[in-house]
């Protein structure tokens, strides 16, 4: 099932001894174009205004409810690395983040989540540094985890706030197509399917989806998405509602 970021925003995040805070904005990586962090409002019992929580702890969501909950505790989010969610989030800051919770690094592998397709996955280490079915020793995994620190700390995170690419303007080969309204991810692996594009200005009272594969380029500075189409392609696509979403 896929679901809008739009209608994520305020959802509770609930620890396993309390609620958190709110869901109000989500990190994604613009490389593989999944979210990596939800950007938690702590309501002000936190000296942190934001923290981050990563998909990797997240359970079952309870989508009526709108709550996610979390297999962590409000104690062990007090003592989580500082990181300004206002300024960009660096890999030294991940690192630091990832090995306080003991999760493995999302990077380095060929899935969307390290060696395999679902952030469960990574829990307790599972699926994380190493791409292959191989076991490794303790020690052995140690070292291989040493080395892929030293390898990344350097990297460039790619991440994006989903609530600053809103109204992004979409262009096509031909031209203008509207602008982006929302991502639709999928509830599993947290990965970006669609971009919902509104095209009012264009094309009155419509709306439709883009996948991100159709993504040629980000103009970041310039807040300008151009997709691998003509509005013509856009038009003959079946129109996007939003009371019945893509599954």
């Amino acid at each position: 099932m896929l679901h809008s970021t739009n209608e994520m925003l305020d959802f509770s995040i609930h620890a396993t001894d309390g609620v958190i805070g709110q869901v109000k904005d989500f990190y994604f990586d613009d490389a593989t174009w999944v979210i990596r962090y939800f950007v938690v409002d702590t309501g002000g019992w936190l000296q942190t205004e934001k923290v981050l929580i990563s998909p990797i702890a997240l359970g079952h969501p309870d989508w009526k409810g709108k709550a996610l909950p979390v297999s962590l505790t409000r104690e062990q989010v007090k003592n989580s690395p500082d990181i300004d969610t206002d300024q960009p989030v660096s890999r030294q800051h991940e690192m630091r983040y990832l090995e306080y919770y003991g999760f493995s690094y999302y990077w380095g592998g060929p899935g969307l989540w390290g060696g395999g397709p679902y952030p469960s996955l990574m829990m307790s280490g599972n699926g994380g540094l190493d791409s292959t079915q191989y076991v490794a020793e303790p020690e052995e995994e140690k070292v291989y985890a040493l080395a892929e620190a030293a390898r990344h700390q350097d990297d460039d995170p790619n991440l994006r706030s989903s609530n600053a690419v809103r109204n992004y303007h979409i262009l096509a080969i031909d031209g203008d197509i509207g602008h982006l309204e929302g991502l639709l991810v999928d509830e599993q692996a947290w990965a970006i399917r669609y971009l919902v594009v509104d095209t009012s200005n264009w094309w009155l009272g419509h709306k439709v989806v883009i996948a991100p594969q159709w993504v040629e380029n980000v103009s970041w500075s310039d807040a300008i998405i151009y997709v691998k189409l003509t509005r013509q392609a856009v038009k003959d696509a079946p129109p996007y509602d939003p009371s019945n979403p893509p599954d």
